[in-house]
């Protein structure tokens, strides 16, 4: 990141879970998608990744969740390097992402998707003597997800047969049940309706609470962004352009002209 990038960090937090990438890199032929991109994620804050379209937001986003491998540089996850580790790898390991349905299990009902997630979350396995199932817990913890995602009265229904809508509110019920130590939100609200936006949102200041968790929001909508983040960083190009918190990001004048498309005043515009 160049030297007269602003940064804009907040210092006083206490770190148990750490999250870094160090000059993350990708390359598609001569097109470079991510470029040199260093930040370290802090339990207890949201941060939100904004930017142009084609600025290297989700492109990001798949390279930390495992879906994209990396060019050059590094991703550490509480010390240790991932960089090489699969999506499943890191999965496991507690970065816990939303993912389309058809990555999951489409012909199975709402309530079957989410109770899988959970007995995955607790270890269980399937057992012909002892099903997972009579598992009183699993259902109880499976039943108040599905509340908390307002998806109580769709739960018998197949997740294939789920609006667009109810789907998202799917996935972020997958994504809490597996227990992350890091949620990685893409665009959570692209395609819902009005009505449906406020339960996702909701959901996600909910997670806020915690503490002890590290939360990614990737959001075009800035005012989903303003109301939820404690940092903002902007990439434009491949490249961090800024990074801290949002009243001091949105301010910043190349964040202005790169994501907001506004000119940065000349001197004697500013002294008018």
């Amino acid at each position: 990141m160049p030297a007269d990038v602003p940064r804009f960090i907040n210092s006083s937090r206490s770190m148990t879970l750490s999250l870094e990438t160090r000059d993350l890199t990708i390359r598609f032929g001569g097109h470079v998608a991510v470029n040199n991109v260093s930040c370290t994620f802090r339990p207890g804050e949201l941060t939100a990744i904004v930017g142009p379209n084609g600025a290297g937001k989700t492109t990001y986003f798949n390279l930390i969740s495992g879906q994209l491998r990396a060019s050059a540089g590094h991703i550490l996850f509480d010390g240790t390097d991932i960089t090489q580790h699969s999506a499943p790898l890191r999965t496991r390991a507690g970065l816990g992402r939303a993912f389309q349905l058809t990555n999951l299990f489409p012909n199975l009902t709402v309530e079957e998707n989410v109770r899988l997630a959970v007995q995955a979350a607790s270890g269980a396995h399937y057992d012909m003597l002892r099903p997972w199932m009579v598992r009183r817990d699993l259902i109880a913890r499976a039943d108040v997800i599905l509340d908390q995602v307002a998806l109580g009265n769709r739960r018998g229904v197949a997740a294939t047969a789920l609006s667009h809508g109810d789907q998202r509110k799917l996935e972020v019920a997958l994504m809490i049940a597996l227990e992350p130590k890091v949620f990685m939100f893409d665009e959570p609200t692209a395609g819902m309706s009005i009505d449906e936006v406020p339960v996702v949102l909701n959901l996600i200041a909910q997670l806020k609470q915690d503490k002890s968790k590290i939360i990614l929001l990737v959001e075009h909508k800035m005012d989903v962004v303003r109301s939820l983040a404690d940092r903002i960083m902007v990439l434009h190009n491949g490249q961090l352009v800024a990074d801290g918190p949002p009243a001091d990001v949105i301010a910043s004048p190349i964040v202005q002209e790169a994501y907001l498309g506004v000119a940065p005043k000349s001197p004697a515009e500013g002294a008018a």
